[in-house]
């Protein structure tokens, strides 16, 4: 793929959009913040992550290059 999913966690308010959309990459936790549980997901969840990207209303969902 050449690039992962990235949360900023200074923006992320924890509404659980990103896991409901891509659990297999995503991850709310206890502290009330969204996590990436999967940095090197399957080609085959780009969709469901861009999706959740897309989705997330602070914008602190971003790829990053590696």
């Amino acid at each position: 793929m050449g690039r992962k999913p990235v949360i900023e966690h200074d923006e992320c308010i924890g509404d659980g959009v990103c896991e409901s959309i891509c659990p297999e990459v995503f991850e709310l936790r206890d502290d009330g913040l969204a996590y990436v549980i999967n940095d090197d997901p399957d080609p085959d969840l780009e969709d469901e992550i861009q999706e959740a990207i897309d989705s997330c209303p602070t914008g602190c969902i971003t790829w990053e290059d590696e």
